[in-house]
């Protein structure tokens, strides 16, 4: 045997492994080259639909890939059963929806996922060009309810990172009967007066998580929805907008409920809440239990800390009826800041179903430099540590 003969072998192995990994590797659909033109005005949307179907229809792992540029969308749906589990949608370039509401302004989403499996979006700007649908809503016109920008429905293992969504019509993002989502480092922008732009909304969604992310809206920064459990929020700044919200609750008789939420390192500045609850004053079978909010930091806040089981917007459908809504065991700890009103903390519970298990630990909300005020009813709980305002449990 030839001295070079475990060389000769070793070269072969090699050649053969590396050719086996560029078979097996991954394949990218640039939608340029499949027609899109980055010029905002000529409809690339076909051109993203089939560079999904191209991806989808991959045995092997593949990539869409937007490059620098503006990239007019009239509306995408993606839903197709792939073939792979490994869909990542890369993008450099910004997405704008039509200035024209009337076009997308019925659709239920913009952009639309919908049971899919597997699925990354990194980078890019979403612009949905909801200026417009506001204005004709503030101006009490006859208008479209308007689109989310982003929506999930129906799928599992999901992330979006360093993405940007600009003036969406309604709701930016929507995590709607979902399994393990990952969202973080996004930027969520819009004016403190446009109406309904939630930034992020989960319901029906179990293992969703929402990290070192920036949302300034017209509404709440993040809501959440029945049926939504194993929800983590970590490092987030919200600011405008109505705050982190559980709930609306209890809108309908029978209502899955909301577990196991943690919220924490959060910054809320000039917000219209806080760490808020609140649930529809009527018959419900929901709950919401086993909630933390943690190390949570207040600046110019109207209503830092609110339990509100009396929610009955415009008075109709629910006058002088009670919220069947059980809520129990919430945790407030390391919270500290200022307060743009007295009342600082207020838990405003249900008769039929009074709120337990209330924890306030470390809490220190002042109004103009001077100890804030706490307002219960119906509440039982506990304080521990220096509490300011004073605890009215």
């Amino acid at each position: 045997m030839s001295s070079n003969t475990p060389i000769f072998l070793a070269s072969l192995i090699f050649f053969i492994f590396s050719q086996a990994k560029a078979e097996l590797g991954s394949v990218t659909f640039n939608v340029v080259e499949l027609g899109a033109i980055p010029d905002g005005k000529t409809d690339s949307s076909k051109s993203f639909l089939d560079a999904w179907k191209a991806a989808c229809g991959s045995v092997v792992p593949a990539s869409i890939y937007v490059p620098p540029g503006r990239f007019l969308i009239q509306g995408l749906y993606f839903g197709d059963k792939c073939k792979t589990k490994n869909v990542l949608f890369r993008i450099d370039g910004l997405l704008v929806a039509p200035a024209d509401f009337f076009v997308t302004g019925n659709m239920a989403n913009w952009i639309d996922f919908r049971e899919v499996d597997g699925v990354t979006i990194s980078g890019g700007i979403l612009d949905g060009q909801g200026i417009g649908l506001w204005d004709c809503k503030l101006a009490g016109k006859s208008c479209p309810s308007g689109a989310t920008t982003l929506g999930f429905t129906g799928s599992k293992n999901i992330v979006v990172k360093g993405l940007t969504s600009l003036n969406s019509q309604m709701f930016h993002i929507v995590v709607n009967g979902c399994q393990n989502v990952k969202m973080k480092g996004l930027k969520v922008l819009a004016s403190g007066n446009s109406p309904n732009t939630d930034g992020i909304h989960v319901q029906l969604s179990s293992g969703v998580t929402i990290l070192n992310t920036k949302i300034s809206t017209g509404d709440d920064c993040i809501s959440i929805g029945a049926g939504t459990t194993d929800l983590w929020i970590e490092k987030v700044f919200c600011g405008p907008g109505h705050g982190i919200s559980i709930g609306s609750l209890g809108k309908d008789l029978k209502e899955p409920g909301v577990e196991n939420v943690t919220v924490k390192t959060v910054t809320f500045s000039g917000t219209q809440n806080g760490a808020r609850i609140k649930t529809w004053g009527r018959p419900s079978s929901g709950f919401a239990r086993n909630i933390l909010f943690q190390h949570i930091t207040m600046k110019n806040v109207k209503n830092p800390l609110v339990i509100d089981q009396n929610y009955c917007p415009n008075k109709r459908d629910c006058p002088g009826q009670i919220s069947g809504v059980k809520i129990s065991d919430v945790t407030y700890q390391d919270i500290h800041g200022t307060s743009a009103a007295d009342i600082a903390v207020k838990f405003d519970c249900s008769k039929e179903n009074p709120c337990d298990g209330i924890k306030l630990e470390k809490v220190k909300l002042t109004y103009r430099n001077q100890p804030a005020e706490a307002f219960c009813s119906n509440a039982a709980g506990t304080a521990s540590g220096i509490v300011v305002p004073s605890s009215c449990l």
